[in-house]
């Protein structure tokens, strides 16, 4: 009897009812797991970092625009991004307008990294400032930080991210930073301002990305540096270079803006030098060591054959430092040099491959700076400019830069970098609220790189650098330059403010009439 019961459920199980519906069942089993596991191969990879940020194809770095407070990946932004985050989180809806600062955050250059994360807490101490030491004048500004990538690599993909907020609801008016003077970043100034966007570049002193008399490439664009000519003149007019014992050493790298208008500013100066210059010729990227010391070595032989006093060099400043390093080692140590250069000297003070020992050879080393800490500083023994600048601006700028970093962490001012992203935002401001029609909460995206010709007189901006007076095409004009002497101990100490006019403007800071 068991047997027989058995076999009869067996049989029904078998029915070919129950085998069709048994069939359906684990086919809908099969079909649903493989539709599951093609779904999770054939989705688009997840490849986002934070709001307007991505990493693009083939790349591991975050690119993009954001002012929500991520870092991108640089443990060194971290505090300061932070800090942006919550500040922009303060600022109430219809009330603000936008400024980016752009900039290779995610480089890996040591000096490149350190130079974008001081530019970023010099940027982020003036918003602070605008937003709540300016007697409430109105808009406010958001600040947003946008990453070009290593390189400049990704600059397309980020300026059209920010073109797109200049029409949208973050009403974009204004970018800052462009911090090198490379082709990938002339490019970015020409996209931008074709799109009609104001740009204030901070460090960029490249003499062809810059607007000028019958030429006008980059409508919009306004700079808070000289250029490099006027930084050429600067030195000249402190030096006072004998032209007979000078030389010029110079990469023939072609395609860097930085370099090719230094070189031709500094051959105009040494026009009556009896030498050839000494060429050398970095890797396509500068920041590469490449082969450019061996070079040096035997470039410091021929130095030593020369009557030579003075060395103008023109380079990026990982050839610098092997120059100087290779300088130290020369068969002609009992002779004293003096090494001249544009404001990529700027970051030798912080590059642990210099040998510092090689300042102890009869060796002086100084750069044009940007801006530095002393400049506008009262010393004993030192007079300050009557015109210029103001020491009320830049101790203004020393409480904006305090109160902005954490206590235990101080925010580096020998380079400049924080004080020159600091005027460039505050200039950034000073055109953006001067646009502001009466009675309209912010300005029209157009009308605010309309303004730089108007600063200048009593509407120049006192920055924490030296006033900042723009002639007709953007320009500074007659800015201060600081001079400053790289110490035997590394250390970058102000030695006196040049001028490309050979003297400090006068009051009313009106640039003169050109030919």
């Amino acid at each position: 009897m068991p047997d027989r019961l058995t076999d009869r459920l067996r049989r029904r199980v078998r029915t070919p009812r129950q085998r069709l519906v048994a069939s359906l069942v684990t086919a809908a089993v099969v079909l649903g797991l493989g539709g599951y596991g093609i779904a999770r191969l054939t989705a688009p990879e997840d490849r986002s970092c934070a709001a307007g940020v991505d990493r693009p194809a083939g790349s591991t770095e975050c690119v993009g625009v954001n002012g929500d407070g991520h870092d991108f990946g640089i443990a060194e932004l971290a505090d300061a991004a932070r800090a942006i985050g919550r500040e922009n989180a303060t600022l109430k809806a219809g009330e603000y307008v936008t400024v980016a600062v752009l900039l290779p955050l995610t480089s890996t250059d040591g000096g490149m990294r350190a130079k974008v994360v001081h530019e970023v807490q010099g940027a982020y101490a003036y918003q602070v400032r605008a937003n709540q030491r300016s007697n409430g004048q109105r808009p406010t500004i958001r600040l947003v930080l946008a990453n070009t990538g290593r390189g400049n690599a990704h600059w397309r993909a980020t300026v059209d991210r920010i073109v797109a907020m200049a029409d949208g609801p973050e009403r974009l008016r204004a970018v800052s930073g462009i911090a090198t003077s490379s082709t990938e970043m002339r490019e970015a100034v020409t996209a931008l301002t074709k799109a009609g966007i104001a740009v204030v570049g901070t460090t960029i002193t490249a003499d062809d990305i810059a607007n000028g008399p019958g030429r006008k490439p980059f409508p919009g664009l306004a700079r808070v540096s000289p250029t490099n000519s006027d930084e050429a003149r600067a030195l000249a007019n402190f030096g006072r270079v004998d032209a007979a014992k000078a030389l010029l050493v110079q990469d023939t790298r072609g395609g860097d803006h930085y370099v090719d208008t230094l070189k031709a500013a500094f051959a105009a100066s040494l026009k009556k030098a009896p030498l050839e210059p000494q060429e050398f010729t970095s890797s396509a990227d500068p920041t590469q060591e490449g082969t450019t010391a061996n070079t040096f070595r035997n470039i410091t032989h021929l130095i030593c054959d020369t009557r030579t006093e003075t060395v103008f060099f023109a380079g990026r400043h990982t050839q610098l430092r092997q120059f100087i390093n290779a300088l130290g080692d020369r068969g002609c140590v009992d002779r004293a040099f003096t090494v001249l250069t544009g404001d990529e000297g700027s970051y030798l003070g912080a590059d642990e491959k210099l040998d510092r020992n090689a300042l102890k050879t009869r060796l002086t080393v100084r750069y044009a700076a940007l801006a530095h800490p002393d400049a506008w500083q009262p010393a004993p023994g030192r007079r300050l400019p009557a015109t210029g600048g103001s020491p009320r601006a830049y101790a203004d700028f020393v409480t904006d830069i305090a109160q902005a970093a954490p206590k235990d962490r101080p925010v580096a001012l020998a380079d400049g970098q924080a004080i020159i992203a600091y005027d460039a935002m505050a200039t950034a401001v000073h055109a953006i609220r001067q646009a502001t029609p009466e009675g309209a909460a912010y300005p029209a995206k157009e009308d605010v790189g309309t303004q730089w010709p108007q600063v200048k007189g009593s509407l120049r901006v006192e920055g924490a650098s030296g006033w900042i007076c723009l002639d007709n095409h953007g320009n500074p004009y007659n800015k201060a330059v600081p001079i400053v002497e790289l110490a035997q101990d590394g250390t970058q100490r102000f030695v006196q403010t040049a001028w490309p006019e050979g003297g400090p403007p006068t009051a009313a800071c009106l640039p003169p009439k050109r030919d």
